[in-house]
């Protein structure tokens, strides 16, 4: 099954001919989540072929600009490209405010609903759910009200082996409790799991953090992910100048990801005055090896 996330900016505050602001598009079985929405996100979305009517959530982190600044005009768009469906978007209680005020001065009526839900700063929420997957909000520690995001499948039930059902007898109760991952006693004995089924594959999960600052207490809430997109905004020069600013280094969120138990790191949120990027896989794989840069256009699987 699909899960997989396409890098559409990976800059900080100021676009470059090279980098724009934050956003990513995350596919889950096929499912599209958009996730920040920077100035360029729907030209990006064009250039990798992505159909806007496909997504049906958008997650904004925080309310500065260039994680935000490009939601209006692709509300804009999906309205002028005929969208009737449900739009969510999930963010700060202010960023209602923001999009209805845009809406209310432009005098558009758009032929679509939009649905807000509220993010909590303070602490982890869920946000979505289906049968297949759930979405989170945590806390991040930056200057003003910001969340990451957590994508989690859910356990696969696992297969049964049908000569297994046969050889045993096996009830409908007992099937149910293999499929669940529970041992059953029949007649002849334990009956394992292992012996009994196909194993489902263990589930994946992916966790944003976009400006945030080296801050442990992420512990609580995204221990042992597969996947983690950690800001990176300088290097160890401009140290003082990530903490003034509630910002992390490539060697803090290499760090970051060894101490939450994860498995791949993705850097990303450069500072503009960085032409050169090799630096920041440098400093960051004497703390964790398994680190990439992040780039436009970018795909990475789980």
């Amino acid at each position: 099954m699909t899960f997989e996330v396409l890098i559409l900016g990976c800059g900080a505050a100021t676009p470059t001919s090279r980098h724009n602001p934050s956003s990513q598009l995350v596919n889950i079985h096929d499912k599209l989540f958009l996730v920040d929405c920077g100035e360029g996100t729907q030209m990006e979305l064009r250039r990798n072929k992505v159909k806007f009517q496909k997504i049906q959530h958008i997650f904004i982190s925080h309310l500065h600009g260039d994680h935000y600044l490009g939601l209006l005009g692709l509300i804009s768009s999906m309205h002028l490209l005929g969208r009737k469906s449900t739009l969510h978007l999930y963010g700060p209680a202010e960023l209602k405010e923001l999009v209805e005020l845009n809406l209310r001065v432009s005098q558009t009526y758009l032929d679509y609903p939009l649905v807000y839900h509220i993010t909590d700063e303070k602490r982890q929420i869920k946000l979505f759910e289906d049968k297949s997957l759930e979405v989170h909000s945590f806390p991040l520690k930056h200057r003003i009200p910001c969340t990451g995001f957590l994508f989690m499948e859910k356990q696969k039930q696992h297969k049964i082996h049908k000569d297994i059902i046969v050889e045993y007898r096996l009830s409908p109760s007992q099937i149910i409790q293999l499929k669940k991952g529970e041992n059953v006693e029949t007649n002849r004995g334990i009956l394992t799991v292992e012996q009994a089924c196909i194993l489902a594959e263990k589930p994946k999960s992916y966790a944003y953090c976009s400006d945030t600052m080296y801050w442990e207490r992420l512990v609580d809430f995204i221990s042992g992910i597969d996947l983690i997109y950690h800001e990176s905004t300088f290097l160890n020069s401009e140290k003082e100048r990530a903490k003034q600013t509630y910002h992390s280094t490539a060697e803090q969120a290499a760090k970051m990801a060894a101490l939450l138990g994860a498995k791949k790191l993705i850097l990303g949120h450069y500072s503009s005055r960085y032409t050169d990027l090799q630096p920041f896989i440098e400093q960051a794989k004497p703390f964790f090896e398994n680190v990439i840069l992040a780039d436009e256009g970018m795909v990475v699987a789980l």
